[in-house]
């Protein structure tokens, strides 16, 4: 190589260095791993069926998704990892994990023991503990009082879909045919990518599919006209008390809610509620008195065989 030559490698090697050194990266706080995540890399997705702990979860459009339930939060273990969809998990961000909503979509969570209530962007799969129905970010939980219980007996209403990372507006609205048709029974094979900070998902065999439980009608709570999570801690009308039950399922035929309660047997009973015009008749047990007697219920449900059953807040 001439003398020249060997001038313009090096210039060449430096300029590349230097742009390498000016490759932008997404920095995560200093207790976590770095993770290198390109920017905008949020997409909208509803995401496969997928199995943990021999649970199926059916990701599918939900409009009318309104679900009472048990709300805990995430913190600085996945500070800087890549969510569901491809963002980037930050605890100061206004943001949950949800097991079957699509992603990004802005839910209202309130929560149903102090009435404080906020909007929040769903762009994680979770919580995977068994009787939590949505995972908060910690500012979420920070602004509705949840870090220091650690759960809060909260309502998660369906608002529409975000805009995408970076100001990308969100995809135009499935046509009613598609979103109210049941999702697709698993092929055997798991979409890991769905999982979010759940790497290493087992491949499952495929499953009979049935139809999803009926949704048990929440607390008469007003859901305030805000959409966007802008941090806005909005104060909620709530029941005087509420308590807490674990419901097996919910029919519109009387002898199939006592076929399921032959099968469990227990302490489980029917109970009948309107909704819709229509009466549901729910197999459930209850009222239990805190969140720990209702995770230890639960258990010993899902033991006896019960994998649908999961933990409703109620009246």
């Amino acid at each position: 190589m001439t003398r020249q030559g060997l001038r313009l490698f090096l210039i060449s090697g430096v300029s590349l260095i230097a742009a390498a050194c000016g490759t932008t990266r997404v920095a995560p706080p200093p207790e976590t791993n770095a993770v290198t995540v390109p920017r905008n890399a949020g997409v909208y997705k509803v995401g496969n069926p997928y199995q943990i702990d021999n649970v199926w979860y059916y990701p599918h459009e939900q409009p009318d998704y309104d679900e009472t339930g048990i709300a805990s939060w995430y913190g600085p273990t996945f500070y800087g990892k890549s969510t569901a969809n491809g963002e980037v998990y930050d605890g100061n961000a206004l943001t949950a994990a949800h097991r079957t909503l699509p992603m990004p979509v802005n839910v209202r969570v309130t929560n149903l023991q102090n009435g404080k209530s906020i909007v929040v962007r769903v762009n994680d799969r979770g919580p995977y503990a068994r009787g939590r129905i949505i995972d908060l970010s910690r500012r979420a939980a920070e602004l509705l009082d949840v870090v220091q219980s650690g759960t809060a007996r909260v309502r998660v209403t369906y608002l529409g879909r975000a805009d995408l990372e970076g100001g990308g507006a969100p995809p135009p609205a499935t046509p009613p045919e598609i979103a109210s048709a049941l999702p697709a029974v698993p092929s055997g094979k798991v979409d890991s990518s769905t999982l979010g900070a759940v790497p290493g998902a087992p491949v499952a065999p495929p499953v009979t599919q049935k139809p999803l439980p009926a949704p048990v009608a929440p607390p008469p709570v007003q859901v305030a006209a805000a959409t966007q999570p802008t941090g806005q801690v909005m104060q909620e009308p709530v029941p005087a008390a509420t308590r807490l039950y674990i419901q097996v399922g919910a029919f519109s035929k009387m002898e199939n809610a006592r076929t399921l309660l032959n099968k469990l047997g227990g302490d489980l009973r029917i109970s009948a509620i309107q909704r819709n015009g229509q009466t549901l008749y729910r197999v459930r047990t209850g009222p239990l008195n805190s969140v720990e007697d209702a995770d230890a219920a639960l258990s010993r449900i899902t033991g006896a065989g019960s994998n649908d059953a999961h933990i409703v807040v109620d009246q």
